[in-house]
């Protein structure tokens, strides 16, 4: 298998803590890999140690096939990123920045920087100060340098986090369009995961240090159910009717208020009328199905 990034029991602890535990991740060439986990899950200390700001513990990372190692930096040149909060020269405009970033990577094609300012919506502003960008303004600029040198390898550390819903419908459409017409690879973490589920071929589920899973979009939509989802005043006399009638047994109690009904032959309407004629309120019902939420929720339940 040809993969961008590999880790083998890549481990990390601050202070006695473990905070990246025998971590093994495989970012095929060519993917979007959605990173996904709580706050605190190990995220950002694992891309770090991708691009060499944060030595390990111990366990082993290759990048294009080759061992990082502390005299290995070459390879950084082929990698954009961006990892937590970007920074910036804050008295210098969007364009000297830009231009900065050229120079430093060795990067000669300086009418690219007018492309991927377009790109991200940042045209005619380019000679604004930073210091007067918003803060999704400046998660934009952050995206044009991590693209600026067209790099094989993108590392994006909660890209889309703080732009409005129209800015990170523009960031999705330009995330695919650089995997469609670039062919670049992109690893990305986001705590958005219906963002993540539009984009991402495939997925790696961590929690508390450790890799949960790594699974295809396609097979998370395999697990996905419709059900019809009540919420009701008396979860017990509720389920007791349903598990009379054969059509609905199949059915979980989520809580103490909630009934998910995967028995979807049944109308919602039949189920709601059977309820309220024996008494059971409700205060709502409708048709379901599970998403990636349900499928991360359920995955870091049984990993605890």
């Amino acid at each position: 298998m040809d993969y961008i990034i590999a880790t083998s029991n890549l481990t990390k602890s601050y202070k006695e803590k473990v905070v990246v535990d025998k971590v093994n991740l495989h970012v095929k060439k060519g993917e979007i890999y959605g990173f996904v986990g709580p706050n605190g899950a190990g995220k950002s200390t694992i891309m770090k140690m991708l691009l060499n700001l944060v030595r390990p513990d111990s366990g082993e990372i290759y990048i294009f096939g080759e061992k990082m190692d502390d005299k290995n930096y070459e390879c950084l040149k082929r990698i954009g990123c961006i990892i937590e909060n970007p920074y910036f020269y804050e008295k210098m405009t969007g364009l000297q920045n830009l231009e900065l970033h050229c120079d430093y990577m060795g990067y000669h094609n300086r009418r690219r920087i007018k492309d991927v300012l377009e790109l991200v919506n940042l045209q005619n502003i380019e000679g604004k100060a930073v210091s007067q960008y918003s803060l999704g303004m400046k998660q934009r600029l952050a995206i044009a340098r991590a693209i600026l040198a067209k790099p094989e390898l993108l590392i994006l550390d909660e890209p889309i986090n703080a732009l409005d819903p129209e800015g990170i419908k523009e960031m999705r459409l330009l995330f695919g369009r650089l995997h469609q017409d670039y062919g670049a690879t992109i690893f990305i973490s986001s705590h958005i995961l219906s963002e993540v589920e539009q984009i991402a071929d495939r997925i790696g589920v961590i929690t508390g240090g450790k890799l949960l899973k790594e699974i295809s979009i396609h097979e998370v939509h395999e697990y996905q159910t419709e059900y019809i989802e009540i919420n009701t005043d008396n979860v017990k006399q509720a389920a007791c009717l349903l598990e009379q009638d054969k059509r609905l047994s199949h059915f979980d109690v989520v809580d103490d208020t909630i009934i998910r009904i995967y028995s979807t032959v049944v109308s919602g309407k039949e189920i709601s009328a059977l309820l309220v004629k024996n008494g059971v309120g409700l205060e709502s019902i409708g048709r379901k199905e599970n998403s990636l939420e349900d499928y991360f929720f359920q995955l870091t339940e049984e990993g605890k």
